[in-house]
């Protein structure tokens, strides 16, 4: 700890005295600098999957002819190759050479790094004098420890404090794109540094609240913005695009520290249209994503929205296939709600995320009663979430009889089943259960307690009511047809 504070006071030293005519980090010898002083605008596209982009304007003094431009506080996620800077004051003449993207950060212990193979002052003080007395040495290796070579030895660790000519011009104090450009007229020009970067991510999350009988919901949506960028973004046009983007690669994101803070918009300030086979979200006023920040915006708010609430009972299609005794008593069935995304406040394509479904009590306070995850769902398409389990409503289900009319094995076999469903209902209201069979291979319904319906061509379908403090029996016959697969 000693070690690095003396390192740190020594960095902080040189930083301020810049001797032997060296610059301070950031302002390296013979360089422009653009700092987020001269940032004029932001703007900032964020997509799924942890990249986005930036849109950087500043309003830099340049000479004619070559420059060596250091664009500072740019992303230290920043993916380099995409880079591009623009002249919006003088775009004819204007060309780049190279660039280089500076990210190793000026530390001490960076700081001895890069002076491997070189000397450095070594500063020790008699603890009883106060004298100082100075002695060369280089630099060895850093890792695992500071080895040192002197004229006459070597020695690890720091035996006093080290003094360093200069910081080396790939060490900077915050992350940097140094580009070479040509450029046509001497003066202040507005230019635009465009890339993409990761670090920035966003995802949607609703808060829906179900009425008392369980037949409409408010439903509230809002994004959640993080910022691990390694850069702050302040007062940013905030745009959003919702949609499945092909990536040839995609970075890991980079654990950092995070604060949290919750900016809520009203939510017809995020205005949404079509972008190419994706959907764009835009903020109507700037934002501030600060650096190791997460944030929230208001999406949509809707209330009233008319909800069916389902029972459903789903069976596995190897039931079909073999001899079963009891199959499985007091059986969980499944509880959904349902409402189309249409109407006041709705009518927008919804962002994948998760809906968190809530209900007052008796009490009037509000419950958590279950969570979904939607995917990217279009205006008008319907959002089926799955609540959990009833906790009142079971399933006793048993295969009642099993005949092989036909074939061998499962090659060319016909196999005939019957089963038996009876739901039990606790509560003191009827429920109409969904019962829901996915069989295989060709079959025909032979016979049944009441009449289905064909979902699609392996599912078949009851709708059974079930009366309060009840039960209610579904008994059915069905032949399989197993193709030969030979």
């Amino acid at each position: 700890m000693l070690k690095i504070l003396m390192l740190n006071a020594m960095v902080a030293s040189l930083v301020m005295l810049s001797p032997h005519g060296v610059a301070a980090p950031g302002g390296k010898k013979d360089e422009k600098t653009a700092t987020a002083a001269e940032q004029k605008e932001v703007a900032v596209t964020i997509y799924s999957g942890n990249l986005a982009l930036v849109k950087d304007a500043r309003r830099v003094r340049l000479d004619r002819d070559f420059n060596k431009l250091a664009w500072r506080e740019v992303s230290a996620q920043m993916h380099p190759e995409t880079a591009q800077l623009r002249n919006l004051t003088h775009p004819m003449g204007f060309r780049l050479q190279e660039q280089n993207f500076d990210i190793d950060l000026l530390t001490p212990e960076k700081l001895v790094e890069k002076y491997i193979g070189k000397e450095v002052t070594v500063i020790r003080t008699n603890p009883a004098t106060g004298a100082e007395a100075r002695e060369t040495a280089m630099v060895l290796a850093t890792h695992g420890g500071t080895i040192l070579k002197f004229a006459d030895r070597i020695e690890t660790g720091v035996p006093g404090r080290l003094s360093f000519s200069g910081v080396p011009d790939n060490l900077r104090d915050k992350p940097t794109l140094i580009i070479s450009l040509i450029n046509p007229a001497a003066g202040e020009q507005n230019l635009e540094l465009s890339y993409l970067t990761a670090g920035l991510s966003w995802h949607a999350d609703y808060v829906a609240e179900l009425n008392e009988q369980d037949d409409r919901l408010d439903l509230n949506g809002w994004v959640t913005l993080t910022n691990q960028s390694g850069a702050a973004y302040p007062d940013a046009k905030l745009q959003l695009v919702a949609g499945d983007l092909n990536r040839v690669r995609q970075q890991p994101p980079v654990s950092r520290n995070m604060s949290m803070a919750a900016k809520m918009y009203d939510a017809e300030e995020m205005k949404q249209e079509s972008l190419f086979e994706y959907h764009l979200y835009t903020l109507q006023r700037p934002t501030t994503l600060a650096e190791n920040q997460t944030k929230q915006v208001a999406l949509m708010s809707a209330t009233g929205v008319p909800v069916r609430k389902e029972f459903l009972s789903m069976g596995a299609n190897h039931y079909y296939s073999g001899q079963y005794d009891n199959i499985g008593q007091k059986l969980k069935v499944s509880v959904f709600v349902e409402f189309r995304n249409k109407g006041e406040g709705l009518d927008i394509p919804l962002p994948k995320g998760i809906i968190r479904v809530y209900k007052k009590d008796k009490q009037d306070n509000a419950q958590f009663v279950g969570e979904d995850e939607i995917d990217h769902t279009p205006r008008n398409e319907s959002v089926h979430l799955k609540l959990g389990n009833a906790f009142d409503v079971t399933a006793d289900r048993k295969q009642t009889d099993f005949r092989r009319l036909g074939g061998e094995g499962k090659h060319n076999a016909v196999l005939e089943t019957a089963h038996q469903i009876i739901l039990k209902n606790a509560r003191k209201e009827a429920v109409t259960v969904m019962v829901r069979e996915p069989i295989p291979e060709d079959w025909t319904m032979v016979s049944e307690s009441q009449p289905h319906t064909k979902a699609a061509s392996g599912v078949a379908e009851w709708k059974v009511s079930v009366p309060a403090d009840g039960k209610a029996t579904l008994n059915y016959r069905v032949r399989v047809k197993y193709r030969d697969r030979g």
